[in-house]
């Protein structure tokens, strides 16, 4: 077992936070931060000494990392998805205690921003010195940069491990999955990307914005071997039918109605049949908890009715993972202050539970992975 290359972890102390730390609050939520902190450390001071100290002892035990991401800058309906990593952490450590992992930390984020490529030189400048304290720090600034960063340095040396991301908007696992596929890559292997979700986020653009919740699909299409490697499950609201989406960009779609109308085993039968003669190695499965439907999962941004059910989608993971090792995977868009059913925090800890559930799997699908 081999723990961080020291420029990797130099980089990490700089980029990243310790877990929960990803929303930038002073009293906010300081006591949900600080049970987190308890449960993953022991203390509830001293917090950036002790998980700079958990990075520097890691040596290789847990297979599965995860990192939170808490940006909800590139969405754009009901906000609050920020709120996930912490959240959903907690959720995970009360109700899965067995399960392990080894958490990063999350990406530092000012709240503002959502790619590096949308600013200025000057706002660049200023951000450096606010995050690291120097104008002339080589680092990104803006959340999906310093992700995108980050990973391509990790996979770099640590490609027999795998990342699990909490969200944040979809628009997160953009740099999540362009870093993943462009190092599966460079081992020659063919992943394909499952996606679950309501909508496809196969936008060009959102109001001139080519990075964002409702677009991040486009823009990975060339960083996979084949755009049909890109299959989408659960998606229900679109304003152009299936046919439109499939022929422009060489996707393959599995909409909600057709799990109700042919049933979950056919549905995953076809998914087997499209996947079995493409060579694929490995797996990598994105999770907008709004795939779920709204019964299940109105904690969220976008909740739509004649979703997916847990069972349905937990059906699905554990067959193709089954198949294909899942090396990879994230959870989105669970915002836990939102509630579009009016139950209050009864919807969110709805919300939590199933994804917690389906993340514990996913966790446990990485850390088995061949």
């Amino acid at each position: 077992m081999t723990g961080f290359h020291p420029t990797f972890l130099n980089k990490v102390t700089q980029c990243l936070c310790p877990p929960g730390n990803g929303v930038f609050t002073v009293n906010t939520a300081k006591e949900r931060k600080e049970q987190l902190h308890k449960a993953l450390y022991g203390f509830t001071t001293d917090i950036e000494d002790l998980w700079q100290k958990a990075l520097t002892t890691y040596q290789g035990e847990q297979k599965a990392l995860v990192l939170g991401v808490a940006s909800d800058c590139g969405g754009g309906i009901l906000r609050g998805a920020n709120w996930g990593p912490l959240f959903l952490r907690s959720t995970l450590l009360n109700k899965y205690p067995e399960l392990t992992y080894f958490d990063l930390g999350d990406i530092r984020v000012i709240p503002h921003l959502l790619h590096d490529k949308y600013l200025n030189d000057a706002t660049i400048t200023n951000c450096r010195k606010a995050l690291y304290g120097e104008k002339n720090a080589p680092y990104p600034v803006s959340p999906l940069s310093l992700t995108e960063d980050v990973l391509h340095d990790f996979y770099a040396d640590n490609l027999d491990k795998g990342i699990f991301a909490i969200g944040g908007d979809h628009s997160v696992s953009y740099p999540l999955t362009k870093a993943y596929l462009q190092a599966k890559k460079k081992q020659s292997k063919r992943c394909a990307i499952i996606h679950f979700d309501a909508h496809t986020d196969l936008l060009v653009e959102r109001l001139g914005i080519d990075l964002c919740f409702g677009s991040w699909c486009t823009h990975i299409l060339d960083d996979l071997h084949e755009p049909h490697h890109l299959v989408q499950i659960g998606i229900r609201s679109s304003g152009k039918p299936k046919s439109h989406w499939e022929e422009t960009f060489g996707v393959k779609q599995h909409w909600a109605k057709e799990v109700r109308e042919l049933g979950v085993d056919r549905v995953i039968n076809n998914i087997k049949a499209q996947l079995a003669d493409q060579a694929i190695d490995e797996l990598y499965v994105s999770f907008d908890i709004d795939a779920l439907d709204a019964e299940f999962a109105s904690a969220t941004g976008t909740p739509e009715e004649d979703g997916l059910t847990p069972e349905e989608a937990i059906k699905i993971i554990k067959t193709l993972g089954d198949l294909y090792p899942i090396t990879g995977a994230d959870m989105m868009e669970i915002a836990p202050f939102t509630d579009s059913s009016g139950r209050g925090a009864i919807s969110s800890e709805q919300t939590l539970a199933v994804g917690a559930e389906i993340s514990a799997l996913l966790i446990e699908r990485i850390n088995n992975s061949k």
